[in-house]
């Protein structure tokens, strides 16, 4: 059985539940990101971000359009 895991967003703080363990069923695999945004969220954060925060950052097209 895959493993969930409640946790809450480093960026936002919001709880939600991470589906790591059967990625299909995750929230992030309909998320698209580019290569940078990526490596931005890598850089910025540990852990999974929630839904809202991936599609924000998703939305951003260039470094310093981000916001905390």
């Amino acid at each position: 059985m895959p493993k969930h895991e409640k946790t809450s967003c480093p960026r936002c703080h919001a709880d939600f539940e991470c589906k790591m363990g059967s990625i299909l069923l995750c929230h992030c695999s309909d998320v698209r990101l580019t290569e940078s945004q990526q490596e931005f969220i890598a850089e910025q954060w540990d852990g999974c971000l929630c839904h809202d925060c991936l599609v924000d950052i998703s939305k951003k097209k260039l470094v310093t359009d981000f916001s905390l």
